[in-house]
């Protein structure tokens, strides 16, 4: 599989403390209606922190259901990543066994390892067999890699592509003098930019509440019309902003349940926050 385009880190939807699966369904299929090329199970904007091991499972197995019947060609992404290699070793033969394309790996948080460490958890991850998609995200993490330690990273045998959310453009160009390996972008303020020095994509919490204007900017850049794609950049610039004004996924679930697609309903300790201008709101539906 080519690990490129658009993949929504789709938010887990919530109603009284348990999934709403029915908000779910109707999620993924909206994003199988825009085409998206992946959607991300259980990542950090699904508040991964917060799942417990049967609500995991149910997340995945109704992802690969949908959009298998939806949208074949979507890629379902599991997030895998812990920060004690057991669960991760875990997590990552659970996704396979239940059928996920991929393992999205965020790098161990809070315990700081040394690179070698970082080394071994990586090739552990990868062992099972289930393509990895290695997640750099520093500010969630505390490491920030420099690009030759990321690139070593991705050379290990079953490291399918990066997410790579520092949003330094240089840090991602000096990365990618290093490596061939596919690079996402963790962040909706940077991915076009991105594609213009060689970047493969995005991994996107803006596709939630308007993923058919998302994919319709990698399809203006893949036919060569960077107007087009970069007049529609432009112009979801303002939700961009609204998504990061609190950590995410708080902002992405206010919006949603505005627009009705999912209720606002957030897991402690995260908490609800400001509600978005109407005006961002009517072209997204």
């Amino acid at each position: 599989m080519a690990w490129s385009g658009v993949h929504t880190a789709v938010v887990t939807p919530f109603a009284d403390d348990r999934l709403d699966l029915e908000a779910w369904e109707g999620t993924l299929a909206r994003q199988a209606r825009a085409r998206v090329h992946g959607v991300v199970v259980a990542g950090t904007t699904g508040e991964s922190p917060t799942l417990d091991v049967e609500e995991r499972d149910t997340l995945l197995t109704d992802a690969l259901a949908v959009m298998g019947s939806l949208h074949p060609e979507c890629r379902v992404t599991m997030g895998v990543g812990t920060n004690d290699t057991r669960s991760t070793l875990r997590n990552v033969e659970r996704a396979k066994q239940l059928g996920a394309h991929a393992g999205l790996l965020v790098l161990p948080y809070y315990n700081k390892p040394n690179f070698p460490g970082l080394r071994a958890h990586v090739r552990a991850a990868c062992a099972p067999g289930l393509p990895i998609i290695v997640y750099h995200v520093p500010g969630r993490t505390g490491q920030r890699l420099n690009p030759t330690e990321l690139a070593v990273l991705c050379e290990i045998e079953g490291v399918v592509a990066v997410k790579e959310a520092t949003g330094d453009l240089i840090y991602d160009q000096d990365f990618m003098q290093r490596s061939r390996c596919p690079v996402l972008s963790g962040d909706d303020f940077t991915w076009m930019p991105l594609l213009s020095v060689g970047g493969a994509g995005v991994i996107s919490v803006l596709s939630n509440v308007a993923p058919r204007r998302t994919v319709a900017i990698w399809d203006a850049w893949q036919r060569g019309d960077v107007a087009a794609a970069r007049a529609e950049h432009a112009a979801l610039y303002p939700v961009v902003r609204y998504l990061f004004t609190e950590p995410n996924p708080v902002p992405v679930k206010m919006m949603m349940g505005e627009m009705g697609l999912c209720r606002s309903e957030l897991r402690l300790p995260l908490a609800p926050g400001a509600l978005p201008d109407e005006a961002l709101l009517p072209d997204l539906r």
